[in-house]
């Protein structure tokens, strides 16, 4: 196969024209066409500078032969030519011979869980699979609940439930992971065969969304149930069973019923406090992590894409989208996160008195506000404990502070930056940059009702000075990033987890038989990374089975 890369095509291009232009690349006239098997765009992403008259898509194109060794030879320039011969697919060695003592259990089914089960499952090893929220049909139920009514049901939220806190987000796929054995290839392939739009294979920053996330996951789950897995929902593990340093067993819902099993997959999530609590007082070894904590900011996405895109319309190029990231006067690091294009700030909380929020976006991407989240980085040594479960406390504060703010009926506190900025210490020197004013009101699009507040009284200050230093500083490179209207919401707390279970080279923690994966157990950082870091567990367990 030959991988052409920097193929530079027009917004609108057909395909037609992409493949002539790769035949002009390679030297093939339309007569010799014959010779090409296949043509898989391998990559695209937009380059929209304000310098060009106009953006355009860039393509990195792989082109199948019967005799590629031939093309390559004829083509004496071979810039932006690759040749590659090695396997670009993931592969994993799966006997179906042996037979387990006891059936494989896993906790939690988001990425993590998902994957590290779909590879057990066709092994043939039958996995129970373990889940506290309830399948993802009737989860929306209980969300859409809290999100109009303000009834939280503390085992089914967006946080918990079939698919894990990925299914009500933005649904992104990209990952720094690197994917030299093609996992991240692997997980992209089989959210299109469950049923994710083909694009995420090729674009530069995919996304599923929403809604269409949530017909993936239960597609995942009939092949698992097809496949001999089983699965507990509405099930919380309320404590494990270790004998001789090794697992033996699990309880669920404080003794309703047991399962003995001498392998579990912690792929619990970052918010599951709870089970937390309960492994340290198992003695899990675990330590203290740094994560990230800080507010949503809203503006109006043609906001964003006059900033990003000019003057072009935005209707072929979609939604835009930033990621940004500075580092403070003292040191401190700030960062977008998980932006969200034309989506809404939502409620994603667990826990009765304390507010969390999160962003969303739906696959069209088509809501009149853009949001992000603004985080910045928060260390062990700012938890004022060496209590392992410190960081959860923190988060828990800062969480009750802001339901209080919003007044207790779980509102979102909520302040304009121009408001946000004039509370900032004076010897910041922050302020409003007159090309920012835009003298458009942006409608909050959190569902269950706003309060404005002053969100800098409940912020510690290092994270409050850090976000209005951030503001500005994005501001120089997004011009109207800080735009006086725009809508600051509060509180952000569960980016990720605040702890790491330990383990070790092996993926095992020193409790023979217990496999820490995922975000939760401190591993991942997103669907992708989270997806793979379960795969890897799955094969590691699948060697020592083996052996």
């Amino acid at each position: 196969m030959i991988r052409i890369t920097q193929i530079k095509m027009p917004i609108d291009c057909t395909n037609e024209q992409i493949e002539n232009e790769v035949l002009k690349i390679l030297n093939i006239t339309e007569t010799e066409r014959k010779v090409i098997k296949r043509f898989e765009i391998f990559k695209r992403s937009i380059d929209a500078r304000k310098s060009q008259e106009a953006p355009f898509y860039v393509y990195s194109i792989n082109v199948y032969f019967n005799d590629e060794k031939t093309i390559w030879d004829n083509n004496k320039d071979k810039e932006n030519l690759e040749l590659i011969t090695e396997d670009q697919t993931y592969k994993v060695e799966i006997k179906n011979s042996f037979k387990v003592k006891h059936q494989p259990v896993i906790i939690g089914f988001g990425p993590a869980g998902i994957f590290c089960s779909l590879l057990l499952a066709r092994a043939g090893c039958n996995p129970i699979i373990i889940e506290r929220g309830r399948i993802v049909s009737e989860r929306i139920n209980d969300v859409n609940e809290f999100w109009k009514n303000g009834k939280l049901n503390l085992n089914s939220n967006a946080l918990f439930g079939e698919g894990g806190a990925g299914t009500f987000s933005d649904g992104k796929l990209n990952t720094l992971v690197k994917d030299k054995e093609m996992r991240g290839r692997f997980v992209m392939g089989e959210l299109v065969k469950a049923g994710a739009p083909e694009e995420i294979m090729y674009i530069n920053k995919p996304h599923i969304g929403t809604d269409k996330l949530r017909n993936v996951v239960q597609n995942i789950r009939e092949e698992i149930i097809n496949l001999g897995g089983k699965f507990f929902f509405e099930s919380t593990v309320t404590d494990i069973t270790i004998e001789e340093g090794k697992i033996t067993g699990l309880t669920i819902n404080n003794g309703y019923s047991t399962i003995k099993t001498d392998h579990i997959f912690l792929a619990i999530g970052h918010s599951a406090r709870d089970t937390f609590q309960m492994l340290v007082e198992r003695g899990i070894p675990m330590e203290q992590k740094a994560f990230a904590m800080g507010l949503r900011i809203e503006h109006l996405q043609k906001t964003i894409n006059k900033s990003q895109y000019g003057d072009i319309s935005s209707e072929k190029l979609g939604a835009a989208d930033y990621k940004m990231a500075y580092h403070t006067q003292s040191g401190r690091g700030v960062y977008t996160f998980c932006m969200c294009p034309g989506g809404s700030v939502i409620g994603a909380t667990s826990e009765e008195g304390r507010l969390a929020i999160n962003g969303m976006s739906n696959y069209a991407r088509d809501g009149k506000n853009a949001n992000s989240a603004l985080l910045v980085n928060v260390m062990p040594e700012d938890f004022g404990s060496k209590d392992v479960l410190a960081g959860v406390e923190m988060q828990r504060d800062l969480e009750h502070k802001a339901f209080l703010l919003g007044g207790s009926d779980w509102k979102a506190p909520i302040q304009r930056v121009e408001s946000y900025l004039r509370k900032m210490p004076r010897h910041l020197g922050l302020s409003i940059p007159k090309h920012a004013k835009t003298n458009e009101d942006i409608v909050p699009s959190y569902a269950g009702g706003t309060k404005y507040a002053i969100l800098n009284e409940i912020l510690p200050p290092f994270i409050s000075e850090a976000i209005g230093e951030g503001i500005i500083a994005f501001d120089r490179k997004m011009k109207g990033f800080a735009t006086p209207e725009a809508i600051l919401t509060g509180v952000e707390t569960r980016s990720s987890s605040p702890v790491r279970i330990l383990r070790n080279e092996n993926m095992m923690s020193k409790i023979q038989g217990l496999w820490p994966v995922g975000e939760g157990a401190g591993y991942a950082g997103g669907i992708m990374s989270a997806a793979m870091d379960g795969m890897k567990a799955a094969e590691k367990y699948l060697e020592l089975i083996n052996q």
